[in-house]
């Protein structure tokens, strides 16, 4: 009796360490980490909340959309198919940067521009300081001169006070 516990004991050990490796095996296709899905979802920008990154966001949409591309990147998709798919959706406003393509390519090129034509301004002006010659300095203002009679009557009055 104790022998055929024994083997049916055994008989199941080994039939969960059977199915055990079986589905090991087959685990080869994992499931996306937390940090995959954030990746992606740091450069998209919540439906609903302005200016807020999905990746952060509590919304219900967003949950929704996180779990959207965690499905995508367990099927396969990369990140670049994952983004296009949603701009496709929702539009270019759900990006977390502007593409570098077309009109919006301005968002990038205007504070280079920016930048650029402050150094030149600052140049001149520094340049043309320089240049200046000293004789072209501002004229000092004389101060002008009381007459003698009214400061003897102000000094007269002032002893007065005292």
């Amino acid at each position: 009796m104790k022998r055929k516990i024994l083997l049916a004991i055994l008989t199941i050990a080994a039939s969960f360490i059977a199915v055990y490796v079986v589905y090991a095996q087959e685990g080869a296709q994992s499931y996306p980490t937390d940090d995959q899905v954030n990746a992606v979802a740091k450069k998209l920008y919540c439906p609903v909340c302005p200016n807020t990154p999905l990746d952060v966001c509590e919304t219900k949409a967003c949950q929704d959309w996180r779990a959207q591309i965690r499905d995508q990147l367990a099927k396969g998709w990369n990140e670049e198919q994952i983004i296009a798919y949603f701009v496709a959706q929702y539009g270019e406003r759900v990006l977390g940067e502007p593409q570098r393509k077309g009109f919006t390519s301005m968002v990038w090129v205007l504070p280079l521009i920016s930048i650029i034509l402050g150094l030149v301004i600052v140049w001149q002006v520094l340049r043309s300081w320089k240049s200046r010659p000293s004789s072209q300095a501002a004229p000092v203002r004389a101060v002008p001169q009381v007459p003698a009679d009214v400061q003897a009557l102000v000094e007269k009055e002032l002893r007065e006070i005292d």
